[in-house]
């Protein structure tokens, strides 16, 4: 009797030992991440000019965020000054969850001075470099951070990693960015930046700018993981550091085929993490240039200039001293090279391994071909615009120039709104009018655009396929197109016009690179896929500001599924109103 006793109590203290385990395990699984943002103005210094510049607890840029895969992440983001806000969490899919997305009066409405709202929201099935940022009206170009997801398996990449170093490419404004922004009510164009940074300091190239120079300690030999981000509101960049090439490894936080390359060209809202083997006899200077300058396809006003940091090598023959920049760096590409990006481009490939497949819809339901382009638009009675001979600028997809409602679209849908006047849901499928869209005249052929919120709506679960036409008017630019809600794989790419019998023979759908924000090539097509499997109301646009600012976005609504786990949550009892 004695004996079954003890037998019975070492059970029951096994059972204690393997619950708590399991506890233990999947309290690790779904830890819940808690972090305040406190939106305020800093005095900021950059080439000699200073200025009250937005920022999130007084940082420029603004906080890292850090969490592990399938972690449940909290931001209660305070609004300290006058103005209106809104965070989001660029790529995280916010399954079930897009109250937490965050673009202005599509998912929410702003935060108004004085007021607090807590964006919550998991990262289950999402891994690597992401980053977060302002989406009211141009905050963007100060308020933004990484955002970083610890995966829970080992990196699927080698070698070791010693360490890993964000690397965020902004813009500089002397001027006031409201300011700046406003100058477009006239049907302009914006100024350019006074400056591209990288971790917020531009560099040596720049007047009076030397002290404000990222440089980044590293050791011989060794390997380095780059998380690096675009950031910067309206310019593509290439990337580079000098004698040193760069192995891709994860585009977007999802994992690539790995291949060597001496530059990346990385657009606004994408990132690129790519590994970077220091020499193991370096430069005696041991000081090596680091590059970022625009890739240039649009003959709008743009800053040429370059921002430069530097690798400093630690050693005996390592210098003190920051070395001058009187070279540029060597193996970064011209800022015309679409050759170079075109090539890069073709080279991401998806991991697509057993334990990352890449889930690219082999069939589709639905083809959405829109054209993405800048218009010309009359000018109104009694009024002067200060576009091309005296016309006005805005941008469309198939002539649809959107405009945000004065109510937030998700709420609108939730509770069963769309009908109202605010918002319709027949956005064109089709272009308006067929012809060749990238051989025209950019002028004579400029139709003026609609304005409006056209919806479109997709049943839950829907394979959709959009392709994404550039157009020559005006002038024919590289537009990278950010979708939100919905991770997408790019299955074709290609210059002219896109030919629905002819293109889809030859998209890939064995390894196509899955992001959130394409750069759809200047003077040619995109086409992405899709599974609508996340219900509510989400932005696609192009991630260029001063485009969105004109007009070339739409939203589109994803229904509700048939089970209990595939339908929008509640919307949670501190979410802003109008």
């Amino acid at each position: 009797m004695e004996g079954t006793n003890q037998q019975c109590m070492i059970l029951r203290v096994l059972v204690l030992i393997l619950t708590c385990n399991i506890l233990i395990a999947f309290s690790a699984a779904t830890d819940t991440k808690r972090f305040h943002f406190n939106l305020e103005w800093e005095e900021v210094t950059r080439l000699c000019h200073t200025k009250s510049l937005l920022t999130v607890n007084g940082e420029y840029p603004g906080p890292t965020i850090a969490v592990h895969e399938g972690d449940r992440v909290e931001v209660k983001v305070t609004n300290r000054i006058t103005k209106n806000t809104t965070i989001h969490w660029h790529g995280i899919r916010q399954y079930r969850t897009a109250w937490a997305d965050g673009p202005a009066y599509i998912t929410q409405c702003p935060i108004k001075g004085g007021q607090t709202y807590t964006y919550n929201f998991s990262v289950a099935d999402q891994r690597g470099t992401l980053f977060w940022h302002a989406h009211f009206s141009w905050q963007r170009a100060s308020v933004h951070g990484a955002f970083i997801i610890y995966p829970r398996l080992p990196y699927p990449f080698s070698p070791k990693i010693e360490a890993e170093i964000p690397i965020i490419f902004g813009e500089w404004w002397n001027a006031d960015v409201d300011a700046v922004e406003g100058e477009m009510i006239y049907g302009g164009g914006p100024n350019s930046s006074d400056a591209y940074t990288i971790n917020g300091l531009p560099g040596p190239l720049y007047p009076c700018s030397a002290k404000d120079t990222f440089i980044q300690a590293v050791e011989p030999g060794k390997t380095y993981l780059l998380r690096i981000i675009n950031a910067a509101l309206n310019d593509e960049l290439f990337f580079a550091v000098a004698n040193h090439s760069l192995k891709v490894v994860e585009i977007d936080a999802a994992y690539t085929k790995p291949f060597s390359t001496p530059a990346i060209m990385i657009a606004p809202g994408q990132t690129t993490n790519v590994l970077l083997q220091t020499n193991r006899a370096p430069d005696p200077s041991g000081m090596f240039p680091m590059a970022a300058a625009p890739y240039l396809t649009s003959l709008f006003p743009f800053d040429n200039s370059t921002t430069l940091g530097f690798l400093k090598y630690k050693g005996p023959n390592s210098s003190d001293r920051r070395t001058e920049p009187s070279v540029v760096v060597p193996n970064l590409p011209k800022m015309t090279d679409t050759t170079f990006a075109t090539k890069f481009s073709d080279k991401l490939k998806s991991l697509a391994t057993p334990q990352y497949p890449c889930r690219v819809p082999k069939a589709i339901d639905r083809r959405v071909i829109t054209t993405i382009s800048l218009n010309l638009q009359d000018c109104p009675p009694n009024r002067t615009c200060k576009g091309y001979a005296g016309k006005q600028f805005f941008a469309s997809m198939n002539n649809q120039s959107f405009v945000r409602p004065l109510m937030s679209i998700l709420e609108g849908h939730y509770k069963n709104l769309t009908a109202s006047k605010m918002l319709s849901s027949t956005f064109p499928e089709r272009p308006p009018k067929v012809f060749n869209f990238t051989g025209v005249d950019p002028l004579t052929e400029n139709m003026n655009t609609e304005f409006g919120s056209k919806l479109l709506v997709v049943p839950f679960g829907t394979n959709l396929e959009i392709v994404l036409q550039d157009t020559s008017f005006l002038n024919a630019e590289n537009h990278p197109i950010h979708v939100h809600g919905h991770n997408f794989f790019i299955v074709g790419r290609g210059f002219g016009n896109y030919d629905a019998n002819v293109h889809p023979a030859g998209y890939n759908l064995v390894d196509p690179p899955e992001r959130n924000t394409v750069a759809v090539p200047a003077g040619g097509w995109a086409a992405i896929r899709l599974k609508a499997d996340n219900p509510g109301a989400w932005f696609i646009h192009c991630h260029l500001e001063e485009h969105t600012t004109w007009g070339l976005a739409m939203a589109f609504i994803v229904r509700n599924g048939p089970g209990p786990s595939q339908v929008l949550l509640p919307p949670p009892d501190d979410l802003p109103s109008c």
